[in-house]
């Protein structure tokens, strides 16, 4: 069977484009008085990461959150901090966030989690509004990529209601990426109403903005901000394409991946990883609905693409392609294939997909042995 590999394509579409896209919020979670931080529950590190993609935001990107009360906002404070005193509080909180940054690329996510809420308490006492949002959005974060789905959708709620409630509009970038993730967490859920609620928002809104969008001159908006949007409607058009394709909605699915892939070729090539990525998923589609000859035309074009520019997930292409040969049981170029992706995979010590194909090549010998 074939494998999916559009599970980093939208994180990767985002950060071909240059950047990384601010995080989108989401419901309100209840805050407790001023300057205290709320108790957000987080559960024991269970689960590994599993390629949901991190969505931090670059650390500097920090660093433009921050900014000091003003003096209007100090004046209806009564006790509230100096000048000098926010500067250091905001000095610190910016110390605790690379800290914990750090943390979560060396892989201690439990030490980042403790960090975090240090960084938000700080925040909260210094009424730092942009630290709190901020904060909750990386907190949020953390908990999708240790798969803590629950607490990330409170973060994530969080972190909205914060964006929203300084202004920021539902159509903002910011606001679709986080509703992207949300319903990322309700499709792992099974929670299927909310989920394509939230898949069809995030792509119809992103499509009338950039329809709105579309004739605006460049010193209005530029060049790169279209084209970011147009790579973030990619991301939403492969997360979508991804859950219809494994709700067992193959037709549905297809459009969707045509979509991502057209984007993906117009922006960032037809070389670029992505763009591969997609290509073998768009044939998983096709072959899920017994269309071999076009399953087998993009699959192939992806697993020579990725051989030229040496593709990160090379083996799962090469996988990808054995399977959709099998199913036109074309026995023995499949075979060949899949002991080319194996010898792949042990390169990159991938043990799932070592154990995938080696369960595919015991699949294929019993479909290949002549019958007695």
């Amino acid at each position: 069977m074939y494998r999916l590999l559009s599970h980093s394509v939208g994180r990767d579409l985002l950060r071909a484009a240059g950047r990384r896209c601010r995080v989108c919020p989401a419901y309100l979670l209840p805050v407790r008085a001023r300057g205290r931080a709320p108790e957000v529950e987080v559960r024991p590190f269970r689960v590994a990461r599993q390629g949901w993609g991190s969505g931090l935001l670059p650390l500097l990107a920090a660093l433009a959150w921050f900014s000091r009360p003003g003096a209007e906002e100090e004046k209806e404070q009564p006790g509230a901090a100096t000048e000098g005193a926010a500067d250091e509080a905001e000095a610190e909180i910016i110390l605790l966030l690379k800290r914990a940054k750090l943390s979560i690329m060396k892989d201690e996510p439990e030490e980042a989690e403790l960090i975090l809420h240090d960084a938000l308490r700080l925040a909260y006492q210094s009424d730092n509004k942009k630290a709190i949002t901020y904060t909750y959005d990386l907190m949020a974060n953390l908990a999708f990529i240790r798969g803590q789905l629950e607490n990330a959708e409170k973060l994530f709620k969080a972190t909205m209601s914060y964006l929203l409630g300084g202004g920021m509009q539902q159509e903002d970038n910011a606001i679709v990426e986080i509703s992207l993730k949300l319903a990322s967490i309700y499709a792992a859920q099974n929670r299927h109403e909310f989920a394509l609620a939230g898949y069809e928002f995030c792509i119809s809104t992103l499509e009338e903005k950039i329809e709105r969008e579309k004739e605006m001159a460049e010193d209005v908006l530029s060049v790169d901000e279209k084209a970011n949007t147009h790579l973030l409607l990619g991301m939403c058009l492969d997360a979508y394409a991804r859950y219809l394709l494994l709700s067992k909605y193959p037709s549905q699915a297809q459009k969707m991946y045509e979509k991502a892939l057209h984007i993906s070729e117009e922006i960032l090539g037809e070389t670029h990883p992505q763009t591969i990525v997609l290509m073998s998923d768009l044939a998983t589609s096709l072959d899920a609905q017994g269309h071999l000859d076009e399953a087998c035309f993009y699959v192939q074009r992806a697993s020579d693409l990725a051989r030229q520019t040496e593709h990160p997930e090379l083996h799962m292409v090469l996988s990808n392609l054995a399977a959709i040969l099998m199913h036109t049981e074309r026995y023995a170029q499949a075979k060949e294939i899949y002991q080319e992706a194996l010898k792949q995979a042990e390169l990159k010590r991938d043990e799932v997909s070592i154990q995938h194909i080696r369960e595919e090549l015991a699949e294929l010998s019993r479909k290949s042995r002549p019958l007695t």
